[in-house]
């Protein structure tokens, strides 16, 4: 039963637009199916480190990440506004690249690490999943001295990792029928919810 709880956990976890969503989308879209889906997995691997992590020490984790929390939250501001305001330059200067110009070469490391910037400095997933490991300790669903705890945490990436497959390849089919007006418009809208989540985790520095 805590497999299924955990599956549908990690991809109900990955549904709310964010950081991570809004770089998937457009790695897929400049780049390719690969390049979106790279960002995800990133953020599922993730996903499967703090959930178990919660899982096994919820109270030690709290205290540490509370007092880094204004460094994470500021950091975070930084690096989302400059990749919204990246976003913005190519919507300017954009012009899409069809399947058969993609080079054959392919820069993995970048959407990984990219990813793993935004996750790291995004506080609100670790408070999710210190919520969510609390929780299932609580109701002793899982152990952390058994591998019940384990699999909880590696399903939970699961859903997420099935959540980022499916937007991923939506993006892909789809986003050749835009236009390049469109894709600029896109890119825009998308650094404009970058630059309202990099304020509101500015202004929550401050209340």
């Amino acid at each position: 039963m805590y497999i299924v709880i955990a599956a549908i956990i990690g991809f109900i976890a990955a549904i709310p637009i964010g950081p991570i969503n809004v770089y998937a989308i457009t790695q897929t879209m400049k780049r390719d199916f690969t390049h979106g889906f790279l960002a995800g997995l990133t953020s599922a691997l993730l996903d499967v480190i703090f959930c178990f992590a919660a899982i096994a020490g919820t109270h030690h984790l709290t205290s540490r990440i509370t007092e880094l929390l204004p460094y994470i939250k500021l950091l975070g501001v930084i690096i989302i506004l400059s990749i919204a305001f990246r976003l913005l330059h190519q919507a300017r200067h954009f012009i899409p690249i069809r399947s058969s110009d993609q080079p054959k070469v392919m820069t993995a490391p970048r959407p990984i690490i990219g990813a793993m910037l935004l996750y790291l400095t995004n506080p609100s997933l670790y408070m999710f999943w210190l919520a969510v490991g609390g929780t299932i300790s609580a109701h002793r669903l899982v152990s952390p001295r058994e591998w019940s705890g384990l699999v909880f945490a590696l399903m939970a990436g699961v859903g997420t990792t099935l959540w980022y497959l499916l937007l991923c390849r939506y993006v892909a089919k789809y986003h050749h029928q835009f236009s390049q007006s469109t894709f600029a418009r896109i890119l825009r809208f998308t650094a404009l919810i970058l630059i309202l989540l990099a304020l509101y985790t500015a202004v929550t520095l401050v209340i």
